[in-house]
């Protein structure tokens, strides 16, 4: 098991910025105001070679019982239960204030070992300030700059004893450390069945993941927009592992204003591009608006398996009706992607979450499916001639070959005698055959034209 290091801290002193500089990402949103992280996140960070487990939290506030403050703070405890080394990290520039030494006792209460981190150093203004991290009684504080990288090797001093643990990382990895390439960045992802939740605000999409992986897990209220970041949970479901990926609520671009909102927005659409399968989490009760429908169609132009769960079923009055209204509606709005599953339920109670689970994992294998070259050439010969593409000025259009380039989404290519006089409407053919045929509903599939005869005919 590698370490695992949590940054604690009030509101505002550069926690995410810290985060994003050692996971190398920006995978927590930054803005300078109080507030923005609302959930604790990880990300696998790396320091002078060594890896370790990284969680960025909540700024600490002491506050009421029952207010949005005090859930933040209770995210913040969930993180520091897990690690086994905490960052207390204070603003040099202000110095050490009454609730850094509040929090300071709190965390001493913990038992675990605290290194102080005064943040913003960059002027001499602040390097003075982080002399006042002695008063918190942790020893010597550390003097960084999270947002331009200065004081990283003081940093790595401090976390050495606890994150160069002889079961942190096998002796024949270490070298092999930096030269490593994130998954995330490969066409194809090994690891971890991705999985990102999306739709508008306040749909229940953080209900649902609290109930999925069973625990507060992410922060859930009736005021719409509680989720700021898309914050990614690992979990193991039917003999498989999750990277599960809450999302902010995504609304119509013209009614974003805020920057906070259009970075939410940026972290939402990343998610999108990273998943391998996305729930479409809709409201029953004014279920497919036209900003379903425009996340739906983005889902599927960034060739994701897409799956539709329709929340808040337990309040629908006419089940029967519903469901065949919004079957009707999908079929209408949504013809590119024909056979989407569906899966109706409560993320309140619980009910057909497991059914939502096994329509993820169906989508999921529909998604990576591969047909034999033979098989794709066979149907080509019977689909051409029970309906021959169109002739174009008298002359034949000839489909020659077809094969399947690649999964993730199922990508074919076609070669034809004149490719750019193919209509329209018979690719439109050719895609909903191989999709009724190979048993790709659900899924988006590409099929690309290219000019040429077979290019794996034997030559003369």
């Amino acid at each position: 098991m590698i370490a695992t290091v949590a940054i604690i801290g009030r509101p505002n002193v550069g926690k995410s910025t810290l985060f994003n500089r050692l996971v190398g990402k920006r995978l927590a949103i930054v803005q300078p105001e109080p507030g923005v992280t609302r959930d604790w996140k990880e990300g696998e960070a790396s320091l002078a070679g060594v890896r370790f487990r990284l969680l960025d939290t909540p700024g600490l506030e002491d506050a009421r019982e029952g207010t949005l403050e005090a859930a933040m703070r209770g995210q913040a405890e969930q993180a520091l239960a897990q690690a086994d080394v905490l960052l207390l990290m204070f603003d040099a520039r202000e110095g050490v204030t009454p609730l850094d030494a509040h929090f300071a006792r709190f965390l001493r209460a913990s038992g675990k070992p605290v290194i102080v981190v005064a943040n913003k150093c960059e002027a001499r203004v602040g390097t003075a300030g982080a002399l006042e991290g002695f008063s918190l009684g942790f020893g010597d504080p550390v003097p960084l700059s999270a947002e331009h990288g200065g004081g990283m090797n003081v940093l790595y001093e401090a976390l050495a004893p606890y994150i160069e643990r002889p079961d942190a990382l096998p002796e024949n990895e270490r070298e092999a450390v930096e030269g490593e390439t994130d998954a995330e960045d490969l066409e194809v992802p090994s690891g971890p069945l991705r999985l990102a939740i999306v739709g508008r605000p306040n749909v229940g999409k953080s209900t649902l993941v609290n109930t999925l992986v069973g625990q507060a897990r992410v922060l859930t209220g009736a005021q719409p927009g509680l989720t700021r970041d898309a914050i990614p949970v690992d979990w193991h479901y039917g003999g498989r592992d999750i990277r599960l990926v809450d999302t902010a609520g995504l609304r119509r671009r013209a009614q974003v204003h805020e920057e906070v909102e259009q970075m939410s927005v940026d972290s939402t659409e990343r998610a999108i591009r990273l998943a391998e399968v996305v729930v479409l989490v809709l409201d029953a009760t004014v279920m497919l608006e036209k900003q379903d429908l425009a996340i739906a169609r983005r889902v599927v132009e960034e060739g994701r398996a897409l799956v539709i769960a329709a929340n808040k079923w337990d309040l629908i009055d006419d089940p029967q009706a519903a469901l065949s209204a919004l079957s009707d509606r999908i079929t209408r709005s949504l013809p590119q992607i024909k056979g989407i599953r569906t899966v109706t339920l409560s993320a309140m109670t619980g009910e057909n979450t497991d059914k939502l689970m096994r329509a993820v994992f169906a989508a999921y294998e529909i998604w990576n499916r591969r047909v034999s070259t033979g098989a794709l050439n066979r149907w080509l010969a019977q689909l051409v001639a029970h309906h021959p593409p169109p002739s174009v000025r008298g002359r034949p259009l000839r489909l020659r070959y077809i094969t399947q380039m690649k999964a993730r989404p199922p990508t074919f290519v076609v070669f034809a005698s004149r490719p750019g006089a193919v209509p329209a409407s018979y690719l439109r053919y050719l895609e909903n055959g191989l999709r009724d045929d190979f048993g790709f509903g659900g899924t988006p599939i590409r099929v690309a034209l290219r000019g040429g005869d077979n290019p794996y005919a034997p030559k003369d």
